[in-house]
């Protein structure tokens, strides 16, 4: 099969990625105008193109194993949720709530550090090996805490589960953004959200024999490590990001991923509009000063305030609590969580069929003001006097606002960032961004609750109703649409904005 690939792509001139550009830039210099006098130029090579879309049919296998990483970063955030109480019982801490929320909480300090280094490492090491080193802190992390006899065995592996939950999101919109066609680009990336649903709905059912099976949650973190091993095996026989390659100065080795992904017909245009914009300083390192300054300053605050607001619309407070709310409606915590999951991989769904056909943009924009709308009815919950009629409108305005977040401000930031930003900094500042993420999602954590004894739970929601709000506005004003274009071509639009 290697061979086979080395002898087709043997007819593209061998390069340095500098060459490759500079020859490029003579048969379609006028591609900063139009993509269509590119392809003109590029049909008088001896080579022939293919102006159509590329089948999706050869890089999707290699996105559903780049989404084994979100599937697991949503079974580790669900997995404690029913065995918790087990847990505390079998290593001694029960009724301790401060211990039990560091057991919530320790793999958000992990998330964090992983986030922090994922650009660094994807960019080091490739998006591939990435994915590998993201599975084997969750491998080693959950061997910890199946076999934990104490409260610090337990801590020490949820921390080694968050560093791998922290690399694995950031990777996965990178790695799926640069290996996906544009036309099916954003298709590809709701998959990630559904994955995140898939892991969640997962923990749930693995974590329902618990309290009739003893010992049943060590069972729940040992099955963890199974897509784990298979994420780090499979990803040896995926391809690695042609955009990676290139700015390694690897231009045949991404020639071949690029045959692998969207066939032979379509390499040569593929690898002009990644050579379109090297400005030969791809190489160089990334530093965080120029991510908050100078000309990525733009896209980079235009990142980070997308995941802000998505974290102080109230998402994880409402994911986090959501059982309280459901048991005041006579609703067990087990069949509240099942209702979430079930709405939000209805939501998720919805938007993977929407998201090439209406655009980014428009997702985003109607799900923070269907998420506005959702809390506004819980504010109306809880202000009405009649206690049935407040339950029933809680639960309704809490059910609508994760099935408004799931079509579209759930999934749609980490695709349109790893879209947004050039291809010199794209790894290092989604991991900026994913760090800001977890940062608001940890305080938003903490803060809840007392927030809701101060303040009560009519001006909270308005509070988050508000920060939807200000999210719709700063989308119409700042947010380019993507739908159906290059990488290449989301770049020069953004530069001219400028």
């Amino acid at each position: 099969m290697w061979a086979r690939q080395r002898e087709t792509s043997s007819m593209y001139k061998r390069t340095t990625s500098r060459d490759y550009s500079d020859s490029l830039d003579v048969e379609s210099r006028d591609y900063m105008n139009t993509m269509e006098e590119a392809k003109s130029a590029l049909l008088q090579d001896d080579v022939g193109i293919e102006t159509s879309n590329p089948s999706w049919k050869l890089s999707f296998p290699h996105v559903v194993v780049a989404t084994i990483s979100s599937f697991l970063f949503g079974y580790h955030l669900g997995v404690v949720n029913e065995p918790l109480e087990s847990i505390s019982v079998d290593l001694g801490f029960s009724g301790n709530t401060l211990a039990e929320g560091l057991v919530v909480s320790t793999c958000l300090g992990g998330a964090f550090i992983g986030s922090l280094f994922s650009g660094w490492i994807a960019d080091g090491l490739g998006r591939r090996r990435a994915f590998q080193l993201c599975a084997l802190p969750m491998i080693m992390g959950a061997a910890m805490s199946a076999t934990s006899k104490t409260l610090a065995g337990m801590l020490l592996g949820r921390l080694f589960v968050g560093a791998g939950m922290g690399l694995g999101p950031p990777v996965a919109a990178l790695y799926v953004t640069e290996v996906s066609p544009s036309f099916v680009r954003g298709t590809y990336g709701s998959l990630i959200q559904i994955a995140t649903c898939l892991g969640i709905m997962g923990a749930l059912f693995v974590g329902i024999p618990v309290k009739d099976v003893a010992g049943w949650w060590r069972v729940c973190f040992w099955l963890s490590t199974i897509p784990a091993i298979i994420l780090a095996i499979a990803m040896i026989f995926c391809a690695e990001s042609p955009s990676w390659l290139y700015k390694q100065g690897r231009t045949a080795e991404a020639e071949v991923e690029f045959e692998r992904l969207f066939g032979a017909s379509h390499v040569n245009v593929a690898m002009t509009e990644l050579a379109k914009l090297d400005r030969g300083d791809e190489a160089e390192s990334v530093k965080i000063s120029e991510l908050l300054s100078g000309p990525h300053f733009r896209v980079v605050f235009i990142g980070s305030t997308l995941f802000a607001l998505q974290q102080l619309s109230g998402i994880n407070a409402v994911f986090y609590f959501s059982s309280a709310v459901f048991k005041k409606a006579g609703v067990s915590s087990s069949l509240a969580n099942v209702f979430i999951g079930i709405v939000n991989l209805t939501g998720s769904v919805i938007a993977t069929a929407l998201m090439d056909k209406l655009g980014r943009k428009i997702l985003l924009q109607w799900s923070f003001f269907g998420m506005s709308m959702a809390m506004a009815v819980q504010v109306a919950a809880a202000t009405l006097a009649s206690e049935t009629g407040s339950l029933y409108l809680s639960v309704g305005g809490m059910l609508m606002f994760v099935f408004t977040f799931a079509l579209g401000a759930g999934p749609v930031p980490g695709l349109l960032l790893s879209e947004i930003f050039p291809n010199r900094i794209r790894a290092k500042a989604m991991a900026f961004c994913m760090s800001v993420h977890w940062v608001i999602n940890f305080f938003v954590g903490l803060l809840f609750l007392r927030l809701l004894e101060q303040l009560g739970p009519g001006l909270l929601y308005s509070i988050f109703a508000t920060f939807c709000m200000m999210a719709v506005v700063f989308v119409k004003r700042n947010v380019v649409e993507t739908k159906g274009k290059s990488l290449q071509e989301i770049e020069i639009a953004l530069l001219s904005q400028d």
